[in-house]
């Protein structure tokens, strides 16, 4: 029977792929030109919320308060500053009073009150010159959105005696998502052709970069029809989409860069075409299907967690992965096929070269090309290699101090200040935190649910009002068989006061059932609930991570090691999210606001997307590390070679998805942009230290062990691995030092 790797077999996935390759093409067309279709108004049907467990004692609260007392839960605030008059001057108190019935008036506003009507000390400035009209939407995040779209208009702005400005957590929720969309239309526009001018600096050939922009954008037009056709059936969150645009432009990147430069080797070996896509998909094809595999796998952990801030990324993260890795295994080989050695065509850097050729000077390769395959980065492993100890703990030393500041991380909840200061809604927000008393907004709500008496509610609102951290008990509002309290803490919203009050409070005993909800509340459940999945997360991307990496090398400490440093890569990025975000340094340059924590679900979120991202790259690395030890059984030129071949290449894949995450981090949202610039930072130390400084100095401190696996499980990996595949000999001056001339054809130079 034929060996499935065999160069002079095409199997059946190479068949079909090269069969009928303007077919192909053209199908590819048809179905994109329907993504748009299905994809189109995908924005509009999302949320910006999800950070809450839906099986939180919090979340629970909420919605039975929302439904027995609309009036508790308003979601819609309206500002009313009455300028050097008193809020009670009569003309002021008139024109208030005549903009809360016109709000009561509208359709899908409930819960209408105001200080005019109810007098509560909290509702009123306490300067005298600012109060509130509070009212609560009803709906989803769509039909609210819709609403308030509808009324804001009718009420912001000057109203004879008074200012009005529009607030409230809807408010706020629809300036974020409408601030996402247009900051992720700009960061396209600044990433599209950045990354273009960087991609012909790899090539060199203006054709070559094209392709793997074609199939970014297959891939995340592709991942909006997939998101638009989720959204019928549970929620989504608006941040996805930044996700979407990063990986969908990234991972393309990345892949159509192994696959071309692979394509363009198996040329300059002297293959033709139909040969050359062959050899590539049986090598390259299969790495790429691994590496999808693997980033697939860490984003798929975000499932085990209940919020759908963190699903959302899940489903985002799933698809455009394997919708890239489709793109890149089926119409670039067909691209591929069509194009031949024109894939070459219209090489942007002959002009260097015959200016240098007039000048008597002679340019090899650019920079960038030159580092796709070149001999400068066999020379730099064998440098790291000599001094390895040296390398390996300085790198992992440096790691470690880095991520310190992680250490010191203090979880919160994110709220308005994640939005430009300038922001409406934020600038409403802000005026009731600094200038209301008591801060509004950040209080406790208990639930009574049971047939009580007078005395048993008295009774009990007197006993939690004796717990410490609590400023002021109000309440009991009774309907029915239900009833809630007010509670006030003492001190920050969301401090470990508050948080602490939660549980007290949650453990206090009464005579009827109680549960408790405010912005504390959902912080406590939402911690409880990453804490108690976060090991199955782990878990999982851990398992199955140790899984495809032996069985792509079948060796039993490869797996090891690179668990083990792709953590280490990420040490840089969760402490600058700390120095940065969290204690606010760069805030001014960065145009931000530190609120002093951290968002509960982000550091779990940056993690997966990071992790997924190091395996990409470790998965490119260890390929042809393992592809040439299977040719040649020497360890150290093996890893020399692996990373001649590419370090150039993860490189130049990491700053191009680099730029793409800055180009996300320059959103006006301070979550995405801690995302974003978070995720760029990662990318780099990965490509730029850990696999061009910790792997091969690890790797020859191992020395052959690093192959070690006991027979049972080689004879398991034989059978079930995957692997680079064998493709046609290389040339004899390859196993030589540096093969310049063959690096010079190979970068397209």
């Amino acid at each position: 029977m034929p060996e499935v790797n065999s160069p002079e077999r095409l199997g059946g996935w190479t068949r079909f792929v090269t069969a009928r390759p303007r077919l192909a093409l053209l199908a590819a067309l048809v179905i994109t030109a329907l993504a748009v279709f299905a994809g189109s108004g995908v924005a509009d049907r999302m949320g910006s919320g999800g950070w809450e467990a839906p099986d939180a004692e919090s979340t629970y609260t909420t919605k039975a308060l929302e439904r027995e007392f609309p009036a508790s839960q308003p979601n819609l605030l309206l500002l009313v500053d009455s300028g050097s008059a008193s809020v009670d001057d009569p003309a002021v108190a008139a024109e208030a009073a005549r903009l809360t019935e016109r709000l009561a008036g509208e359709k899908d506003i409930t819960g209408v009150g105001s200080y005019w009507q109810s007098k509560a000390p909290a509702l009123r400035a306490e300067d005298g010159r600012e109060a509130l009209i509070a009212a609560r939407i009803e709906g989803d995040d769509k039909a609210m959105g819709e609403v308030l779209d509808r009324i804001a208009p009718a009420y912001r702005g000057a109203h004879g005696p008074v200012e009005v400005s529009v607030g409230g957590p809807v408010a706020v929720r629809h300036e974020m998502q409408t601030i996402i969309q247009e900051d992720l239309l700009r960061a396209e526009m600044i990433a599209l052709p950045v990354t273009l001018v960087l991609l012909v600096m790899v090539f060199g050939s203006a054709i070559a970069a094209l392709l793997p922009l074609g199939v970014g954008i297959v891939a995340i037009l592709g991942t909006n029809a997939v998101l638009r056709g989720i959204t019928e059936f549970t929620d989504v969150s608006v941040f996805a989409q930044n996700l979407t645009t990063a990986l969908g432009l990234g991972l393309a990147i990345d892949y159509a860069l192994f696959i071309v430069r692979r394509f363009r080797e198996e040329l300059a070996a002297g293959a033709d075409t139909r040969a050359a896509v062959g050899a590539t998909l049986r090598t390259a094809g299969r790495t790429v299907l691994f590496s999808a595999l693997t980033v697939a796998v860490s984003l798929a952990a975000m499932l085990v967690f209940p919020q759908y801030f963190l699903r959302s990324f899940a489903y985002a993260g799933i698809a455009v992965v394997l919708l890239a890795a489709a793109a890149a295994l089926i119409l670039l080989p067909a691209a591929l096929m069509l194009l031949g050695p024109r894939v070459n065509s219209l090489d942007l850097r002959r002009l260097l070269r015959r200016g240098a050729g007039r000048t008597g000077g002679r340019v090899e390769l650019s920079a960038t090309a030159a580092a796709g395959s070149g001999s400068g980065w066999g020379r730099f492993a064998a440098l790291v290699m000599r001094r390895a100890p040296v390398f390996a703990a300085v790198t992992t030393v440096g790691l470690v101090l880095l991520g310190l500041p992680f250490l010191g991380v203090k979880f919160g909840t994110a709220d308005d200040r994640q939005l430009p200061a300038t922001a409406e809604s934020r600038v409403v927000q802000q005026h009731i935190r600094d200038g209301f008393p008591g801060s509004p907004g950040g209080g406790l709500a208990v639930l009574a649910e049971g047939a009580a008496t007078p005395a048993q509610y008295a009774e009990y609102r007197s006993r939690i009002a004796g717990l410490p951290g609590v400023l002021r008990v109000d309440g009991p509002v009774t309907t029915g068989r239900f009833a809630y309290f007010s509670v006030l803490p003492d001190g920050e919203s969301v401090g470990e006061k508050s948080q602490q009050l939660v549980q007290d409070l949650r453990a206090e005993p009464a005579p009827f059932d109680t549960s408790v909800t405010g912005t504390a509340a959902v912080l406590v459940d939402s911690k409880h609930a990453i804490a108690d999945r976060l090991p199955w997360a782990v878990g999982i991307i851990v398992v199955v991570t140790l899984l495809l990496v032996f069985l792509l090398t079948g060796s039993v400490l490869i797996p090891l090691q690179a668990v083990v440093l792709n953590a280490l890569s990420l040490t840089a990025m969760f402490g600058a999210v700390v120095w940065v975000f969290q204690d606010g340094h760069l805030s001014g340059l960065l145009s931000f606001t530190s609120t002093g924590d951290i968002e509960t679900t982000l550091p779990v979120l940056m993690f997966c997307v990071a992790f997924g991202l190091s395996m990409d790259y470790g998965v490119f690395l260890l390929s042809r590390i393992k592809e040439e030890y299977d040719r040649t059984g020497d360890h150290e030129r093996s890893v020399t070679f692996g990373l001649r071949h590419t370090g150039g290449l993860i490189t130049a894949a990491a700053v191009i998805l680099a730029v793409v995450m800055v180009a996300i981090g320059t959103s006006r949202v301070a979550n995405t942009k801690m995302l974003g610039l978070g995720i760029a930072l990662a990318v780099l130390m990965d490509a730029m230290v850990v696999r061009s400084l910790l792997v091969p100095s690890v790797m020859k401190l191992m020395g052959k062990a690093t192959w070690w696996a006991p027979a049972p499980l080689r004879a398991f990996q034989r059978r079930f691995g995957l692997s680079e595949g064998k493709s046609a000999p290389l040339p004899a001056e390859e196993t030589s030092k540096d093969a310049p001339e063959r690096d010079k054809i190979t970068s397209g130079a």
